[in-house]
């Protein structure tokens, strides 16, 4: 391969799912350990109708309108669920799960019916992302990858997706004392003064911004993949946040790099010439990542565990 191939189809689409899911993996924990992992699956599917309505309002593929579009349909389907609990008189999993496949629905049925297909928005890249779209143009040889021309050049998703993992990290560490103890002991955040409602809803907001920024170019498949694999595997390795923190990112970052790679460059082994889906394939390779946390974690794993249960 070539390097300006590389440069210009291959690094771009990498760099991509690596934030991509480096930014849903590092929400994904605080999630998991509050037991809340499926709201990023909620948020994946109502930001769909959100996302199209945005850019049929707007005109735009632009960040902002469908950031904005996304979080009016979150708002909504939080009324929609409560309207339905209470008139209902169902539980709130029910009540969810009505909203959350009915806006789904919308959302498809939207783009079928709209001219949002060009924009290279359609169904299945709401499914399956458009990875292999994202293209560095003008970017030749490794000596031209820090010109000015050539960052200026950047793919617009690549600058957003950098630009909101930077802003995740940055508040992930500032508030880390505050997110550890909301998400431990609420009772105790609450005596000590921490406005726990506050912070919760904090947390969901900077989760459906993560979600909308790398529903683009992934899809909702690896969106919601990547808020619970590598946060669920991290968790198997270790009972200390800050470490789960770090090996979540390790985990998101195996599993962009690798899924990507198979996707691309895998088929070729086998002398098959067409590449496989990159969004499907790094939530498959997360998937995996997660099963051999499961089988041979060193504490949690299911090996371990039946040795001390011999032992004992």
């Amino acid at each position: 391969m070539m390097a300006s191939e590389f440069l210009s189809i291959d690094l771009p689409a990498i760099l991509v799912a690596v934030l991509s899911a480096t930014s849903c993996g590092l929400l994904g924990n605080f999630l998991v350990l509050r037991r809340q992992a499926l709201i990023g699956d909620a948020i994946a599917h109502v930001a769909l109708p959100g996302i199209v309505a945005g850019f049929l309002i707007a005109g735009t593929i632009a960040t902002i309108p469908l950031m904005i579009g996304a979080m009016a349909a979150a708002i909504i389907a939080a009324g929609l669920i409560e309207i339905i609990r209470q008139a209902g008189r169902l539980e709130s999993g029910a009540a969810m799960g009505v909203v959350f496949t009915t806006m789904f629905a919308i959302g498809i049925v939207l783009l079928e019916q709209t001219d949002a297909s060009n924009a290279h928005i359609d169904a299945e890249h709401a499914l399956y992302g458009n990875l292999e779209s994202t293209l560095w143009l003008g970017v030749t040889n490794w000596n031209d990858v820090l010109s000015r021309e050539a960052l200026s050049k950047l793919p617009r998703q690549l600058v957003t997706l950098a630009g909101v993992t930077a802003a995740i990290a940055i508040l992930i560490t500032a508030f880390f004392k505050e997110l550890k103890v909301s998400t431990f002991d609420p009772g105790l955040a609450a005596s000590l003064g921490l406005p726990v409602k506050t912070i919760s809803t904090a947390l969901i907001v900077v989760v459906a911004l993560a979600a909308v920024a790398a529903f683009e170019a992934v899809g909702s498949i690896l969106v919601i993949a990547m808020f619970i694999c590598p946060a669920a595997t991290a968790r198997m390795l270790t009972d200390n946040l800050a470490r789960q923190l770090w090996l979540s990112v390790v985990v998101a970052t195996i599993a962009g790099i690798g899924g990507y790679g198979l996707a691309a460059f895998g088929p070729q082994l086998w002398g098959d010439s067409h590449s496989l889906s990159a969004g499907g394939m790094i939530a498959v390779v997360a998937g995996l990542l997660q099963t051999v946390a499961m089988v041979a974690a060193p504490r949690y794993g299911i090996f371990c565990r039946a040795r001390r249960r011999r032992a004992g």
